[in-house]
């Protein structure tokens, strides 16, 4: 399945890189749609509309508020599109790319490492249900494909398509909390990001049991009952709370 991406960005580059196949792909002048077919293979087109002839999945990975401009170039040649644009409705794709099997689906960035998490649109009555079986079957090569309802999509992109970003931060700020204790940064990160593998693997094997997890480490009164007290006195749950109806809101 040759994959064509209109924008080169860091989304379409992590997918590409994930997918290591030769790619065809444009951007808006920016020159990373050269760099990235260099990297993979493939080519760097001068128009969308030649991408959309030439690919048999267009994925729309420019911004938002582009969709009716490329539509206006890419419409009338593309044979499926895949959007990762977000806050895009299948029913706007459908309006743009009229009469062109279109599928809605929120990665995040750890899909270069085959360690994606992907919220992908349920279907509808317009859905072509083996040409969404192929789609699927593309994206579970770099991760775990979740399908979520329309209505949810944008809260599922608050969660695994910002996580990454949420999750360095949180890493940042406990390294930086071990290194004013005098541990070397190096070292603490190696503690942090391992502890944060190993915690996910837990939860995974404990069905996503959090209060079991916790439970495992934290005895009465001991010192990981105090360290949960004082991030609950921080705020962590208010803090998460909020960055989601920020996100949502947006």
């Amino acid at each position: 399945m040759q994959v064509g991406f209109i924008g080169a960005g860091n989304m379409a580059q992590a997918l590409a890189h994930g997918w290591g196949d030769p790619v065809l792909c444009t951007d808006s002048g920016s020159g990373r749609a050269a760099r990235l077919a260099e990297e993979l293979g493939g080519e760097a087109l001068a128009s969308n509309a030649e991408l959309a002839r030439r690919a048999d999945v267009v994925i729309l990975a420019h911004k938002p508020a582009q969709l009716a401009d490329v539509a206006w170039e890419a419409a009338a040649h593309a044979k499926a599109v895949v959007s990762l644009l977000a806050r895009t409705s299948q029913a706007d794709l459908r309006a743009a790319y009229p009469g062109v099997p279109v599928f809605r689906i929120e990665p995040n960035t750890a899909v270069e490492l085959r360690s994606g998490v992907m919220a992908f649109a349920e279907p509808d009555a317009q859905t072509d249900e083996g040409l969404r079986s192929r789609i699927r079957a593309l994206f579970e090569r770099v991760g775990t494909v979740v399908d979520v309802p329309e209505r949810l999509m944008t809260v599922a992109g608050a969660i695994s398509g910002v996580g990454p970003a949420y999750w360095a931060l949180l890493v940042e700020a406990q390294v930086d909390a071990a290194v004013r204790s005098g541990m070397p940064a190096a070292m603490a990160t190696t503690l942090v990001t391992e502890t944060m593998a190993g915690s996910a693997e837990l939860l995974r094997a404990r069905d996503g049991d959090t209060l079991a997890v916790r439970r495992a480490v934290a005895s009465p009164g001991g010192t990981t009952a105090r360290g949960l007290a004082a991030l609950e006195r921080g705020g962590v749950r208010s803090a998460f709370a909020a960055a989601m109806d920020d996100v949502v809101g947006a």
